[in-house]
């Protein structure tokens, strides 16, 4: 039986392999210089540098509506760089978006950008409460003898410098029961709600081989009183509050997902209700932070509303990236940088990512390899390099795990030169497809190109006449 636990426990814990989940954080020292190569992060040294920045201010909590926007080449590391500060900002509320999103949901484009807005500050509500914590020296549970009646019991606890003896009723008798608490636990009490936690085992009973077992911890028994007053602090969104506020089923609709558009008044009732608690010391504000991919993507009535909600009060950081250069507005005729207005260009601290030398796609594709328990021989990692510098990082990531699939056909463990060619002809890169569909474009359905056009200029987002 001990055998099929193992084995079922190990199966739990496998993971599924995403195309950022080997980034642990931005790879920075104590100086905020970048490694070459940390954390999951190869080169694009000055953009790291620059994240980094942007993140210990966020971290001091002394900016928020400020807007950052990532530009660069497709496949050059904005989203990589991005979910590396979320990893880094702990318990600092991090968004991810993408723009089309905003399109896509069933309620206005302003309403899905204010929740995405309000998802991304958090708010640390603190709370004072009484708890008893002691170690429990005696349960004594008296039942009826005809074992209808309700039971009522006696609690004994202990600090190293008081007992008291607790009378229970019928609720905390089933909580006891049900955490399993036994003479020699360490427990806590919480008096507001009843709720019981085991912090532990009690270190006077560590002789005790026969009644533990080796997952179970030992703790030391609490001094001074029994009774304490506790702080705990509680992060919440503010789109959660609101979410708790606007809808008839409160707090389920966290779960439903189905929030709908919420009335302003209710914003603004919770906005004057966090700042009172803010100037009494209750709550404290957490301006976090809001990626949206594919900025380029959103329209100009977006931009408007963009430049308005960065100047409230409550904004948090929005980070945005870009791999357009020049090109046209949504909705509109007007050409403009990264397909971005000027004047909310002009608000924007720009972070620009360059193209990575062969050094450092060899150690993505190593780190990418080892993330996907993936061995691989050294000429063929080369010639994977190779390929990645002739078409793109990406096409040859992929290449990875198609890779490994062929060299378990031929029953190696390990990929070959010989796996990186198969696969290679099996899969088309981008350069290759374009070159197909020119050569047999005949023989595809459609395939009328408009006379005066140039092949490589094919136009995207034409507004209609």
């Amino acid at each position: 039986d001990s055998i099929i636990t193992s084995n079922a426990a190990e199966i739990g814990k496998l993971e599924r392999t995403g195309a950022h989940s080997h980034i642990r954080g931005l790879g920075l020292d104590d100086k905020l210089e970048a490694r070459t190569n940390s954390q999951g992060m190869v080169g694009q040294l000055r953009a790291r540098k620059a994240a980094g920045v942007i993140l210990k201010v966020i971290k001091q909590g002394k900016i928020s509506g400020r807007a950052i926007l990532m530009a660069g080449a497709p496949g050059t590391g904005k989203t990589a760089i991005a979910m590396a500060m979320s990893h880094e900002l702990g318990d600092v509320p991090f968004t991810s978006i993408a723009s089309s999103e905003v399109f896509s949901m069933e309620m206005s484009k302003t309403e899905s950008l204010t929740q995405a807005f309000r998802r991304s500050i958090g708010v640390r509500i603190k709370e004072e409460t009484e708890i008893i914590e002691g170690e429990v020296v005696e349960i004594q549970i008296d039942r009826s003898v005809t074992g209808v009646g309700p039971k009522t019991g006696k609690l004994t606890l202990k600090t190293t410098d008081m007992e008291t003896i607790y009378d229970l009723g019928q609720k905390m008798i089933t909580s006891l029961t049900k955490e399993k608490v036994m003479a020699g636990d360490v427990i806590q009490i919480d008096k507001a709600t009843g709720r019981i936690t085991r912090l532990g085992r009690s270190f006077t009973r560590a002789r005790d081989f026969d009644a533990t077992g080796p997952d179970v911890k030992f703790v030391q028994c609490p001094d001074g009183e029994l009774q304490t007053r506790k702080e705990v602090v509680h992060t919440v969104s503010l789109h959660e509050i609101d979410v708790i506020n606007s809808r008839q089923q409160g707090f389920l609709a966290l779960f439903s997902g189905e929030t709908g558009e919420i009335k302003p008044e209710v914003r603004d009732q919770i906005n004057q209700k966090i700042s009172e608690w803010c100037e009494e010391g209750k709550a404290e504000i957490v301006p976090g932070v809001l990626f949206v991919d594919e900025i380029h993507m959103l329209d100009m009535e977006c931009f408007s509303f963009l430049n308005r909600a960065l100047e409230d009060k409550m904004a948090p950081v929005v980070i945005m990236a870009s791999n357009r250069g020049m090109a046209r507005i949504r909705g509109t005729n007007y050409q403009s940088p990264h397909g971005v207005p000027i004047d909310f260009l002009d608000r924007l601290l720009i972070i620009s990512t360059q193209a990575y030398n062969e050094d450092d796609i060899k150690q993505i594709l190593k780190i990418r390899c080892d993330e996907e328990e993936v061995e691989m021989a050294e000429d063929a990692l080369s010639v994977l390099t190779k390929v990645a510098t002739e078409t793109s990082l990406r096409y040859a990531i992929h290449l990875i795990s198609t890779g490994h699939l062929v060299a378990q056909k031929r029953q190696s463990n390990k990929v070959d030169v010989v796996d990186i060619k198969r696969v290679y002809s099996l899969f088309l890169d981008e350069a290759r497809s374009v070159q197909y569909l020119k050569d047999y474009q005949d023989e595809y359905l459609y395939n009328e190109v408009p006379s005066g056009q140039n092949d490589n200029n094919m136009a995207i987002d034409q507004p209609a006449a």
